[in-house]
């Protein structure tokens, strides 16, 4: 039997799945921040529903992840603290994000959530921190798809240049 040929939990993290893994909770941990500053300016109740969703899955993703580091002896990375809860109305119009804003930013940053748990499902050796991985990638688009379905229904989706094959003549 080799060195990675038991248990995985007893494998040893190379420094690539070190780093994604600390890396990857780092960016949650700014997004948390962000999104919460977000469910205060939100006046859409769906959208306010969809960022409060993906706050508690984060939040769940850096317990599995935070996890796996304390178990690995890796020093986890700074978190900001709760931001307060506040009221769209509180805050000036002109100040305020705007929903479509606000929903575009969650678009683009559920992507590249996706695209980082993709890399860490590759680069991973240890297959329980690959199926870790697979697990964040699926719930990313499951959500993903949820928040497509909304911008479509509230018309703030904003769709490339459309192409449209050209009819082509019938020939007989």
């Amino acid at each position: 039997m080799g060195i990675l040929s038991g248990n995985p939990k007893d494998e040893p993290m190379h420094d690539g799945e070190v780093f994604g893994v600390w890396s990857f909770i780092t960016a949650n941990n700014g997004l948390l921040s962000i999104y919460q500053a977000f469910i205060n300016h939100v006046g859409d109740k769906d959208l306010k529903m969809m960022l409060e969703d993906a706050v508690r899955m984060m939040k769940d993703e850096n317990k599995q992840a935070s996890e796996l580091l304390k178990a690995n002896g890796v020093a986890l990375p700074p978190a900001l603290p709760d931001r307060p809860v506040a009221s769209a109305e509180e805050i000036p119009v002109g100040a305020r994000f705007m929903d479509p804003e606000i929903s575009a930013i969650l678009s683009v940053n559920g992507a590249a959530g996706l695209v980082a748990c993709s890399q860490m499902i590759g680069q991973s050796i240890r297959e329980d921190i690959g199926l870790m991985f697979g697990h964040f990638h699926m719930n990313k688009a499951q959500f993903g798809a949820k928040l497509l379905k909304l911008n479509k229904e509230k018309a703030w989706l904003i769709p490339p240049p459309l192409h449209v094959a050209p009819q082509l003549a019938s020939v007989h």
